[in-house]
């Protein structure tokens, strides 16, 4: 039984926002969607780098443990990202959910951080394999939201996981599974689950048998719902070669979407493999050098040879060229700063000030000695009151396109706030009576008691 996999990988904007930040990548062994954020110089970079590590894994045959071989990759992109901001601060509070799965043979590695999702439809039912790691999706499995409140839930794109700059371990959730014939698989970046319904879903999964068709239908509906972020998704059947028909084999070469898709694969990181096939794809076309023109007499530069320097005049005009080019860099560095600089002020996080929750107007990182951000609001949420997952998730900061989502990041963590407990009432002192005498035997009678004779 020779086990292979048809896939098909689409991927679009939506109505709303400007550019891709999605990246997507399907090949014979390996599938990737990878949801980036961080505005419109972030978003697209960090999942681009990820596809980009992770692609070398499609080769033709992977082999030794692959959840181990997953992880690597991943971590190899988060210290790239982590180096990128390093070395360009206007990144700061870039991050990406990432979706892999590897296939060798009937075997199948995954790994997840985030809440772009994976489902299989086995036996006419649809599973949902992975768990959003999201704020709302801890409230529902803490009972304080139902799946039905946390789909409509205005905060639910809150993550608690993702792949990003910062320097704390990341934690990836990872299965081991079978490549089970007859299977489809979807992964999906959250502007699809986020918008069809899983009904929906799952109906389009099983009435659609081409995987093209399915994943183009599937990005049709999420822009019919209003398109409000980029959508990806990968449709995958896993097939038995030895029984389809003639020409009815997988796709051999890898698809590249979204910002991958662009200028993000390196052609010299996948080799001579189907990542090199799909770094090739991906990669940018090569500029065209265009070779300078006879000069015509009177016009411009005509009559300028090539060792003008050593003409008289010619140095100087060298010189001053120079000078020039050097004026028109400096200023166009000094004008770069200062938009970066104002970007970075138009930025929102939450963290932590003095033990509190606080709001901080700017990004986490500093300019030389220069901090990047202050505090513009502190809360009355002491960071000690909070359960474990929120502490160790404002350490890391909680980044926020607005400070209208910074605020809802604040209300969020006042809900996890435990309340004092209240004490009980202290009930009212009252008279207690003195308690009767009691005759014992040999006593003397109390005074003016009638004695047992009679009168």
């Amino acid at each position: 039984m020779a086990v292979a996999l048809r896939y098909a990988a689409r991927s679009d904007v939506g109505l709303i926002r400007k550019n891709n930040q999605d990246s997507g990548y399907a090949g014979p062994h390996l599938l990737v969607v990878a949801d980036g954020m961080g505005g419109a110089a972030g978003g697209d970079v960090a999942s681009s780098v990820v596809v980009s590590h992770l692609a070398p894994l499609d080769d033709d045959a992977p082999t030794g443990d692959l959840l181990t071989r997953l992880k690597e990759a991943v971590y190899a992109a988060h210290d790239e990202l982590v180096d990128r901001v390093a070395e360009d601060p206007s990144l700061a509070g870039l991050g990406t959910t990432v979706i892999a799965l590897l296939r060798s043979g009937n075997r199948f590695a995954m790994i997840h951080i985030g809440d772009s999702r994976a489902y299989v439809v086995r036996d006419g039912q649809m599973f949902q394999v992975t768990t959003d790691h999201t704020f709302v999706q801890h409230l529902v499995d803490t009972g304080q939201l139902t799946p039905e409140q946390a789909e409509h839930h205005p905060q639910r794109s809150v993550l608690l996981r993702v792949l990003g700059d910062n320097s704390s371990d990341i934690v990836l959730d990872e299965w081991a599974h079978e490549a089970r014939i007859g299977d489809r698989w979807l992964l999906c970046s959250d502007g699809l689950s986020g918008v069809v319904s899983a009904e929906t879903i799952a109906h389009v999964l099983g009435g659609t048998p081409d995987v093209g068709e399915c994943a183009e239908s599937l990005v049709a509906l999420a822009l019919h719902g209003g398109g409000p972020d980029n959508v990806t998704c990968i449709v995958a059947d896993v097939v038995d070669l030895d029984v389809l028909p003639d020409g009815a084999g997988p796709a051999l070469e890898p698809q590249v979407v979204g910002a991958a898709a662009a200028d993000r694969l390196r052609p010299t990181r996948g080799g001579a493999g189907a990542a090199g096939r799909a770094a090739a794809l991906a990669a940018p076309a090569a500029p065209v050098t265009v070779e300078p023109a006879a000069s015509v007499p009177g016009s411009p530069g005509a009559g300028v040879d090539a060792d003008d320097g050593d003409r008289p005049g010619g140095r100087t005009r060298r010189v001053i060229a120079w000078l020039v080019g050097v004026v028109v860099v400096l200023g166009a560095l000094t004008a770069a700063g200062a938009l970066a600089y104002r970007w970075t002020q138009e930025q929102y996080y939450v963290g932590i000030d003095d033990g509190y929750v606080a709001i901080f107007r700017g990004i986490p990182q500093e300019l030389g000695t220069t901090p990047l951000s202050s505090v513009h609001e502190r809360t009355e949420i002491a960071v000690d009151d909070l359960p474990a997952f929120a502490r160790q998730r404002l350490e890391d900061t909680i980044t926020a396109s607005s400070l209208e989502e910074a605020e809802a990041v604040v209300a969020l963590l006042e809900e996890e706030v435990a309340p004092p407990p209240t004490p009980a009432p202290t009930p009212e002192p009252t008279a207690t009576p003195a308690p009767a005498p009691t005759a014992s035997i040999g006593a003397a009678p109390a005074p003016g008691a009638a004695s047992g004779d009679g009168a």
